[in-house]
């Protein structure tokens, strides 16, 4: 599993989930459309095996360099900045929901958050993920310990939790903890063993989770199917295979070239008079469903409904391509490279992301993330103090994903 794990890591990030929950429930409820979703992911597999296996036999894949720590190292008061962005991204985070973005009672109204509050927050878009990206690579670089750093990870995923508790969508929290599980393996700060762990004991508390969902918004006058049991919330499988239901493509109003530029390159702030755009919601019209509510097959199930078969390969062939040259292209990868790969993972290979709505996030994040760029590229330079001194490479444990070196 280690040995797949550092030669196919995108592989195994978009396996996972298939592997662990939505296959296991098809099988074991016997949905008729089993192989229909084992297809779907046939081809989104073809698509990654395909490049990581080019770039190994292109490049063969070593240990984990010492390089990507003397590069991280080499940014001064790399940790510093990784700790504020950790902060203003929670904090703008729960601002945001306190004005209205985000959440089920904006959801319902169709309409967007209008709160200055919420589009100056707004600004920080995907600091969560850029602030897990940045404490990556401060390990990395030895900047900190694994203890300081999983504490600040923590605090990020209690930030998730407590926006949670405003917006009444638990799918969001869900989505950063598959990309906080998947992004640590892959970069060795966590263990496989301890995101199988992690995975476990989210399916345990999920009951205990739904039920606070459901209050959360009732309090805030949203009705609530109380029919739909956290089980049945579980049957991902089933989202999927409604998929099958209809010949695929289907062109649903979607966002196009010119809504990608719009809205990932040019701030709500610059251009408040823009109405909200969600794939979701035009999918849930054509489904016969109303505006206000919105649909998902799933990122794989919506890559096939929007673009047909031949999409669903090329898609994430073209998308595990940037990865892998992000992760292993002209030497070790950075704090940029890393947050970069970070919004690759988080938006269009995430199993819970939305196509196209992922690709027009990855824009917005990275127009986030360009003044901390810059603020990085400032820093960087030769390492200083006591990480230039007497730092020897220190073999990890071989389970820890492709950090299999770091230095001390």
């Amino acid at each position: 599993m280690i040995w797949i794990l550092r030669r196919y890591p995108i592989t195994i990030l978009v396996l996972a989930p298939y592997a662990l929950l939505f296959v296991p429930m098809a099988v074991l409820y016997a949905n008729p459309e089993t192989v229909f979703i084992l297809r779907l992911l046939g081809a989104a597999l073809a698509g990654t095996l395909l490049v990581e296996t080019a770039a190994l036999a292109a490049r063969p894949q070593r240990r984990w360099r010492p390089g990507v720590a003397a590069v991280n190292a080499s940014y001064r008061h790399l940790y510093l900045v990784a700790r504020f962005v950790a902060a203003v991204s929670v904090a703008a985070s729960i601002a945001a929901a306190r004005a209205g973005q985000g959440t089920i009672f904006t959801q319902l109204g169709d309409e967007v958050a209008a709160s200055p509050v919420a589009r100056v927050a707004a600004l920080s878009a995907g600091w969560s993920y850029l602030a897990f990206a940045l404490l990556l690579a401060s390990y990395l670089g030895g900047h900190a310990s694994r203890t300081r750093i999983l504490c600040w990870v923590g605090f990020l995923v209690a930030g998730q939790v407590a926006t949670v508790t405003l917006t009444g969508i638990t799918s969001p929290v869900f989505g950063y903890l598959s990309f906080v599980a998947g992004a640590g393996a892959i970069c060795g700060l966590f263990r496989a063993r301890a995101v199988l762990l992690l995975g476990a004991v989210l399916l345990m508390a999920w009951p205990t989770l739904f039920a606070l969902r459901n209050d959360i918004r009732t309090d805030g006058g949203v009705s609530v199917a109380y029919d739909v049991t956290a089980g049945d919330r579980l049957r991902l499988d089933l989202q999927l295979a409604h998929a099958a239901e209809y010949d695929a493509p289907v062109d649903v109003g979607q966002p196009g070239p010119i809504e990608f530029a719009r809205y990932g390159l040019v701030p709500r702030i610059l251009d408040s008079d823009r109405p909200a755009i969600s794939t979701g919601a035009l999918i849930n019209q054509y489904l016969g469903g109303s505006a206000t509510s919105s649909y998902s097959f799933l990122a794989l199930g919506n890559v096939y409904f929007l673009v047909g078969w031949l999409g669903v390969p090329l898609y994430y062939a073209a998308w595990a391509a940037l990865a892998v040259l992000l992760l292993r292209a002209r030497g070790a990868p950075g704090p940029i490279r890393l947050s970069l790969f970070c919004f690759v993972l988080a938006g269009p290979l995430l199993w819970s992301s939305g196509y196209p709505d992922a690709m027009i996030a990855f824009l917005q994040h990275m127009v986030a993330a360009l003044p901390v760029f810059a603020v990085l590229f400032l820093l960087k330079g030769r390492a200083r103090g006591r990480h230039a001194v007497d730092r020897k490479p220190v073999r990890l444990s071989p389970a820890a994903g492709l950090g299999a070196t770091r230095w001390a």
